[in-house]
């Protein structure tokens, strides 16, 4: 897309936010018929799974969205190849396209733009989006970044020659790096990527040389930027702070304002749906795309209906997200508002080794090892120089082989940041247990001075030390401390 065409399908969108309330809603409720009518006619999986649950075509029409079924992560990878409306797109061949082709060749089949999500333990989902889903989606997205400002603020803004720095996971098929990429060039600015497993002297150097206008990326990476510009080791004049791609906590966002001393946009969104909402003021809750997507709240659980994509249609697609919808009176904007419950608290992991380095690893930096049989892992800090990895496994016989696939790809992760002599150890255990003041699962615990077990592998620079495993469940673990 053009940057004249660009600009004024943004003038088109932009225009939604000053209709009524009732205009929105009537233009979410065709959106959402015309998906469907074209899911019900082009996906087998759709057309199958609505008949079971007494949805004719002729129903669809006139039934609320609640009369449909749901979908889960599970049935969606198992139907994957029925979900799809073309043909061209199956699940398998995705997998062999992101595992074999570089990045840089950045659409599958030449035509299709593929984002890459995976869980806790590295099992990957796809997200596929034709050219005319991306842009609009794209538009979702500087729309979001620029909310707040009118078109002719936005021109003026664009003219000035924009550097733009992107900070946060930028080494794959993420849809943040890929959609970014594509937004800034679409708006003809300069921009530079900064990698969260780039070594963090780059970082000063980069940031010097670059100077920005804008910053995007992870609040946890935002965050050590800060105080590198509160050491005096880099300055930077920057008039917005766009943070996405995981929670932003009240105190962050107070940090993140007063130090850089400019305005902060807290962007929502997923792989599922890469332009979900904006937040501007914490105040006053997050305000959600209605003429982008159709989000609901059921028992306490969040679904998505993306309606501009057509190639993958997701309809009532079950969000691991927590939402909570506003039920006080409409704000300046004529969509829902909704406050989003924090579902992530790991910390960046910080170590200091080599005689005063001091350097990081980011919990997004090794969530994505992936390695068959390996169902669950945890990472822990046990020394300033030192972490230990908790594995679970599917069988006691495959432990050799994921040892050795989980260490190739954990030096690398370390050889990347330059931290080769930060100690690391594999611990297997039976099961990875929730936090018991949570209940829920953590990626990275910080339990700094908890001596490594002796039944671990390590490695570092030092040579690989293959060891017996004379400790085998986490009870004997726990018994042996």
């Amino acid at each position: 897309m053009g940057q004249c065409r660009l600009l004024w399908n943004l003038f088109g969108l932009k225009r939604n936010e000053h209709k009524t309330r009732k205009q929105v809603q009537v233009l979410q409720d065709k959106k959402l018929r015309k998906l469907l009518y074209y899911a019900y006619d082009h996906s087998a999986y759709y057309k199958e799974s609505f008949e079971q649950n007494g949805i004719t075509r002729e129903k669809i029409g006139t039934l609320s969205l609640s009369a449909f079924p749901t979908m889960d992560k599970n049935s969606f990878m198992e139907h994957f190849d029925e979900i799809v409306t073309v043909t061209d797109i199956r699940q398998e061949e995705l997998r062999k396209f992101d595992e074999n082709v570089s990045t840089d060749k950045k659409l599958f089949r030449g035509k299709y733009h593929v984002v890459h999500s995976s869980g806790s333990t590295g099992v990957p989902r796809y997200f596929v989006y034709d050219t005319s889903a991306w842009d609009s989606m794209l538009l979702g997205i500087i729309r979001g970044a620029l909310w707040d400002m009118t078109m002719p603020q936005i021109l003026k803004l664009l003219s000035g020659g924009l550097r733009i720095l992107y900070i946060a996971a930028t080494d794959g098929r993420y849809g943040g790096a890929m959609a970014v990429g594509d937004g800034i060039s679409g708006v003809g600015a300069e921009q530079r990527f900064l990698d969260i497993k780039t070594p963090l002297s780059e970082w000063v150097q980069t940031i010097r040389e670059f100077q920005p206008d804008i910053i995007i990326g992870y609040p946890s990476a935002i965050k050590i930027l800060g105080e590198l510009v509160e050491n005096s080791e880099v300055s930077v004049d920057v008039c917005r702070i766009i943070s996405c791609g995981e929670p932003l906590a009240p105190g962050l966002r107070d940090y993140i304002e007063k130090t850089f001393e400019a305005s902060v946009v807290n962007f929502y969104g997923a792989s599922e749906s890469l332009a979900l909402g904006v937040e501007t003021d914490q105040t006053d809750g997050m305000v959600l795309f209605d003429d982008m997507n159709y989000i609901e709240v059921e028992d306490g659980k969040m679904y998505l209906t993306c309606l501009y994509n057509y190639v993958q249609p997701l309809i009532r697609y079950e969000i691991s997200d927590r939402l909570v919808f506003r039920q006080e009176k409409q704000g300046k904007y004529p969509f829902t508002q909704a406050d989003i419950l924090l579902s992530r608290s790991e910390d960046v992991i910080w170590f200091e080794y080599d005689e005063g380095k001091r350097d990081f690893l980011h919990p997004l930096a090794v969530e994505g090892i992936c390695v068959e049989g390996l169902l669950d892992y945890q990472f822990r800090k046990t020394d300033k120089d030192a972490f230990e990895m908790l594995a679970q496994v599917s069988a006691q016989e495959k432990k050799a082989l994921i040892r050795r696939e989980i260490i190739q790809q954990m030096k690398k992760i370390l050889h990347e940041k330059d931290m080769d002599s930060v100690r690391f150890f594999i611990r297997f255990v039976n099961e990875i247990l929730p936090d018991a003041m949570t209940g829920k699962k953590q990626l990275i615990v910080q339990e700094e001075n908890v001596p490594p077990m002796a039944s671990h592998d390590k490695f570092g620079s030092a040579k690989l030390e293959q060891c017996k495993e004379t400790i085998r469940t986490e009870k004997e673990v726990r018994d042996a401390v």
